[in-house]
């Protein structure tokens, strides 16, 4: 998606070689044009498939995932990172982020995500697929189908994209990152 990766040129910084900071648009500043125009362009790249539900990790995600779902006009669910104490019955699993060097315990309630679901996962990142295989168990503990995987920024030089290609999931990347060296930031 050229917009997209003309927001990342324009506003994105690389820092190393492995993190791309781009918190001025996409994941604390949000940029809601761009947002809907990234929801928009989803609902393209996955024109005839079946789908009624997105579903995103709690908070990064939840801004595209919005987006996403309003282009479909289905519901967003997001997993939450904590298990809130009015939630009894739920889904859940541990998802380990390199970003913060921690693992997450994710839960969703079992009213949001059933068995007749046809999910499409949407992110801000992928880097080594943890979140996106995070959420696939989830909606397989339900009984529901994963019918696709949107991201907003994919850091193709780390293993995550190549990890759920094989494990048979369709990926739809907006911006694929080859390399951040010297503070350079090449496409795909």
């Amino acid at each position: 998606m050229e917009l997209l990766k003309e927001y990342i040129l324009n506003n994105g910084k690389a820092i190393g070689s492995k993190i791309l900071k781009v918190d001025s648009f996409l994941n604390h500043q949000i940029d809601p044009v761009l947002m809907m125009k990234m929801g928009e362009e989803f609902k393209k790249r996955f024109q005839g498939v079946e789908i009624n539900k997105i579903l995103t990790v709690e908070a990064s995600g939840i801004a595209i995932g919005l987006a996403a779902a309003y282009a479909f006009n289905v519901p967003l669910v997001f997993a939450k990172k904590k298990v809130p104490s009015t939630m009894a019955e739920f889904y859940t699993t541990k998802v380990f982020s390199f970003t913060k060097n921690k693992d997450y315990t994710i839960c969703v309630g079992k009213d949001f995500l059933e068995p007749h679901d046809k999910v499409l996962i949407i992110d801000d990142f992928l880097a080594m697929g943890n979140a996106v295989l995070g959420l696939k168990e989830l909606v397989e503990q339900a009984g529901a189908e994963v019918m696709g995987v949107g991201i907003a920024v994919t850091k193709g030089f780390q293993g995550g994209e190549k990890l759920l290609l094989n494990s048979g999931l369709r990926v739809e990347s907006l911006a694929v990152v080859d390399s951040l060296e010297n503070g350079e930031i090449n496409f795909r």
